[in-house]
């Protein structure tokens, strides 16, 4: 039966009076969200005895339970599927794999007509069809979580993962974190684990990313596993100034004016959005949805209700009225960036450990380039079912020597066995990490010189919280950990972004303003006390399959 963490309960004890609950499975999944719910019932249906932990409460935390999305759910008609194949490769700098896209593709047709017949509600056509190319938050995720009760995976809410478990020969096993509720720790054994922690927005005050501070990449790179694709995590989100609903989708029935009136040309929801930021670099932009009909405008309250609460609260009619946005940073929830994915079951470079959504790169359908929705809660549905049943698979050849195994935390920054000797000021760390990602003239216009800068100071921050001592409580144990994923993700993310001399994605370099085609090839990268980048060896030869048949004349 599966029940939030308690001190004690079936299949758990509190040892040795350390307030430590411990708990064995076949396979740990890290994290609530859509991934990680799709991730714990594949494990399940494969015979796996799983644990969920989430930072929050599972269903209601995370970037999508608050908001409507959209899904890449696109008919099995070849001509439907190659369009929706091509409709991102240029945008994300041919980086994607045609074979990914397919398989994602099919396995998101399938999954959203399962949770038809799960129960969701999906609304109907004039004609009477089902429409089942979005989906409201609240209602989603709070299906999930029931089919994942169902089940019979044990789930812990408000109960983030600190670090991962190894045995000895170095293949994870595990995890440990804390409860916030009930200031204990627990420790789960696991035959496999699957990080599915969502993306890192920084602490951005974009809905939702709250609790995505990038925990899942930290903790994965202390077991070994390599990232892809850092560079691409840049991007920024449109929003009215007052407040933190970032649902782009709707400025592209938006007009983007100056303070005085007048229009700014260029200003666009996709392709005008770096007009944007330099406008906003010396002054206010303003937007107005009116491009949008009265037949469009009542779609659009019903497709995403939460869009419009900020405006009516503010007594705005934002098709009738100009208001004030923001370019708010969403990093790797709406980048492309995150774990390196090195298998058709979502496994990592870590043995024993596997990831899935945003904590892992969507590269391989999105290249450089994605955004909110669609492609992102299509990657999160297949790769959650992926990565568990790869999990699943790979603790059914560990056996039951899993729980018998010795393990050791690997964590290496912010924890009190990481021997640092300072007070860490975490929220100093980081107010200072953000003042490195935040400005448009740092991280979305980006030059050698600013990388370099600002890969100096969030050095120094590494350094500065690799010495630094946590503190003992819940609370401040959590805190500290994300601001050390912070800093470990700018970084990879600055690295990355030094070592591609061109602009592709959202990537770009003002230095090398060009797409330079030898340089059309993913990047790898990694390490915490030094960063490494690589190209990928080989490139897969669909990436310059699909190039070679776009670009040719």
């Amino acid at each position: 039966m599966s029940e939030e963490l308690e001190p004690e309960g079936e299949g758990g004890r509190v040892l040795d009076g350390s307030d430590t609950l411990a708990l064995e499975a076949d396979v740990l999944v890290i994290g609530g969200g859509p991934a990680g719910t799709w991730a714990a019932l594949a494990a399940a249906a494969k015979g796996a005895r799983v644990v969920l932990a989430d930072k929050g409460y599972c269903g209601s935390s995370g970037a999508t339970a608050p908001s409507g999305v959209g899904v890449w759910y696109v008919p099995p008609v070849p001509e439907m599927r190659e369009a929706a194949k091509a409709s991102r490769e240029g945008l994300g700098g041919f980086l994607a794999d045609r074979g990914w896209m397919d398989r994602v593709l099919d396995k998101t047709w399938a999954s959203v007509n399962d949770l038809a017949t799960w129960g969701y509600p999906f609304p109907v056509d004039d004609s009477g069809q089902p429409v089942r190319r979005s989906l409201q938050g609240p209602e989603y995720m709070r299906l999930m979580r029931k089919r994942v009760k169902l089940a019979g995976v044990r789930i812990l809410d408000h109960s983030p993962a600190i670090e991962l478990l190894v045995d000895a020969n170095g293949v994870v096993a595990g995890a440990a974190g804390v409860c916030r509720q009930l200031g204990h720790r627990w420790v789960v054994k696991a035959g496999a684990v699957v990080i599915a922690t969502g993306g890192c927005a920084f602490l951005s005050k974009a809905l939702g990313t709250n609790v995505l501070t990038g925990d899942g990449g930290l903790m994965a790179a202390e077991a070994g596993a390599e990232m892809s694709g850092m560079e691409f995590s840049n991007a920024y989100a449109i929003a009215p100034a007052f407040a933190s609903v970032t649902k782009t989708l709707f400025y592209s029935w938006a007009t983007f004016y100056y303070e005085d009136g007048r229009v700014i040309e260029g200003a666009g929801s996709q392709r005008g959005r770096s007009v944007i930021a330099e406008t906003l670099l010396t002054q206010p932009v303003y937007a107005q949805l009116d491009k949008a009909d009265e037949a469009l405008q009542a779609w659009m309250r019903t497709a995403q209700p939460n869009f419009f609460l900020p405006f009516d609260r503010a007594g705005i009619d934002p098709f009738r009225q100009r208001f004030p946005v923001t370019l708010r940073l969403e990093g790797t929830v709406r980048g492309t960036g995150g774990i390196r994915i090195t298998s058709h079951g979502c496994a990592t470079s870590a043995p024993g450990l596997y990831a899935a959504g945003d904590a892992a790169t969507r590269e391989l359908i999105c290249g450089g380039f994605t955004g909110g929705g669609s492609h992102n809660a299509a990657w999160a549905i297949s790769s959650g079912q992926w990565a568990g049943e790869g999990a699943a698979l790979f603790a059914r050849s560990v056996g039951p020597r899993a729980g018998r195994r010795a393990v050791e935390g690997v964590g290496r920054a912010a924890l009190p066995a990481a021997g640092g000797t300072r007070p860490l000021d975490a929220e100093g760390v980081i107010r200072s990490v953000q003042d490195e990602v935040f400005p448009y003239d740092k991280n979305l216009f980006r030059t050698a010189q600013g990388l370099a800068a600002s890969l100096d100071r969030l050095d120094g921050l590494w350094r500065d919280v690799r010495q630094a001592w946590p503190g003992a409580a819940v609370r401040e144990a959590v805190r500290a950990r994300e601001s050390a994923a912070m800093v470990a993700t700018a970084r990879w993310m600055f690295n990355a972004a030094r070592a591609r001399t061109e602009t592709r994605g959202m990537h770009k370099h003002k230095d090398h303003p060009g797409l330079d085609p030898a340089q059309q090839r993913r990047l790898i990268t990694g390490g915490l006390d030094h960063v490494w980048v690589r190209p990928e060896s080989p490139a897969p030869a669909s990436i310059g399959a699909a190039a070679a048949e776009v670009q040719a004349p």
